[in-house]
């Protein structure tokens, strides 16, 4: 971090109890991670509270911790440290990113949407790295605790940052783009993810807009025109870019072909066009194609610079990944799922000929009373994708109720299939595993990864 002690006591109105004027370098919220002379932030979590652990921060190497509450004794603390106090330190955390940010010379792009954020962001990152030094949110750190920790893991080197931001609720997405003031935002699409706590999509649109809280004319916002909620955005008081399969649109695509493992696609923008091959199966990834290019444009890469870029695409880890075992080929697609992206994944897996294709779906969270429904029509949607269907969990039944056909098998927990996985996977298969995160899937992919067929 390219800043000083006093810089972040003010940024973070903090008072300074403990002062040796220490040496830091990087921000730790956990204890277990710690290194030398990190700053340990305390944070207070459901079920923990960081401020207990400072005595084991300092003893593991920190050598500068922030706090909102005193549970050490004076005495017990390491004569070489720093202690500095807030009255909130979840607060205190986006004061500072806040901070940093405004004082880094470089451009954020900020991606928020239902589904696709973290492929888009991996595509944005990618096609910007021919020209530019890029930083991108690692992980899904895209909360009020994970975006800034990304962003004070910026320094002066960089010249994009690409920031995911999440949401399960109004106003959330609204402290994110306070700080970490986007100049470039991108919305893939308004779907049904968080509609338990939202109650309507118009109201998801609304949360995913607060993006754009602090726009001006000087700001962009690009958005996904094939979704019906999106394309209806007409520009404000600042830019709205659309990308989409209409030659209308600033960016659309068009000679579309879809292959087992990569997609080839043509690109049409008001000057120029070009065609792409990126490394990511499923028509889904030519929409988060053209969110990426459009951005590209903005910062002014040719066509040619995006084409050599997209050759160091680097995809976030079970997200569509392409698992090639000796006899048997996994689509490890369990980081997360919804309506969408569970209907995108089926149709990566029906590109797949002349093999057989087993989809391993589990529950889709937070969908309130849309659950069953969108469920339903899950099971409906993939009738005439999959040659087998292994519906797991609280809402198999309501997969299988619209599923035609028999070659539908049901369980209540993954272990229960994991337990006779050897009797139902065969020789060739293609196999999707997708479910929401909270389902812990991987351990089904674990399980096909060390299968002996």
């Amino acid at each position: 971090m390219d800043l000083t002690l006093n810089e972040i006591v003010n940024a973070v109105n903090g008072e300074l109890i403990i002062n040796n004027n220490n040496a830091f370098n990087k921000v730790c919220i956990d204890t277990r991670k710690i290194e030398k002379d990190n700053i340990f932030w305390a944070i207070k979590g459901e079920n923990f509270d960081g401020n207990k652990f400072v005595i084991e921060a300092f003893n593991k190497g920190a050598s500068i911790a922030v706090i909102d509450n005193i549970f050490f004794d004076f005495n017990e603390i390491k004569d070489d440290v720093t202690v500095i106090k807030v009255y909130d330190t979840s607060k205190a955390l986006l004061d500072l990113a806040k901070y940093y940010r405004k004082k880094l010379n470089l451009k954020v792009v900020g991606v928020t949407g239902s589904c696709g954020k973290t492929s888009t962001k991996d595509l944005i990152a990618a096609f910007l790295s021919e020209k530019y030094k890029v930083f991108k949110t690692k992980g899904n750190f895209n909360n009020n605790i994970g975006l800034p920790l990304m962003i004070l893991e910026l320094d002066s080197s960089y010249d994009v940052a690409v920031l995911e931001m999440g949401m399960s609720d109004l106003g959330e997405i609204d402290v994110l783009a306070n700080t970490a003031d986007p100049d470039i935002a991108v919305i893939t699409n308004i779907g049904l993810s968080h509609i338990e706590n939202l109650k309507s999509q118009d109201n998801i649109l609304k949360a995913k807009m607060e993006i754009t809280n602090y726009f001006d004319e000087s700001n962009t916002l690009i958005i996904n025109a094939e979704d019906d909620y999106l394309k209806k955005i007409k520009d404000k008081c600042f830019e709205v870019v659309k990308i989409g399969y209409n030659h209308e649109y600033d960016v659309c695509a068009f000679n579309i072909i879809l292959e087992e493992e990569k997609t080839t696609f043509t690109v049409q923008d008001k000057y120029e066009k070009s065609t792409f091959t990126i490394p990511m199966p499923g028509k889904h990834n030519v929409l988060n194609s053209l969110l990426a290019i459009a951005v590209a444009k903005k910062l002014d890469l040719s066509m040619e610079e995006m084409e050599k870029g997209i050759r160091n695409l680097e995809a976030t880890s079970m997200r569509l990944q392409i698992i090639k075992q000796e006899k048997i080929t996994i689509i490890n697609d369990c980081y997360n799922a919804s309506p969408a992206s569970m209907k995108s994944s089926l149709d990566v897996l029906n590109t797949y000929l002349n093999k057989r294709k087993v989809a391993i779906l589990g529950t889709m969270n937070e969908l309130g009373e849309k659950a069953v429904e969108a469920h339903k029509d899950i099971g409906n949607y993939a009738s005439d994708k999959v040659d087998l269907l292994i519906a797991i969990g609280e809402y198999k039944n309501y997969l299988k109720e619209e599923f035609k056909g028999n070659n539908i098998l049901t369980f209540e927990t993954k272990e229960d299939f994991i337990n006779v996985i050897k009797d139902i996977i065969k020789e060739d298969d293609v196999i999707l595993v997708k479910a929401s995160r909270g389902n812990k899937f991987e351990s089904i992919v674990n399980s096909l990864e060390e299968l002996s067929i």
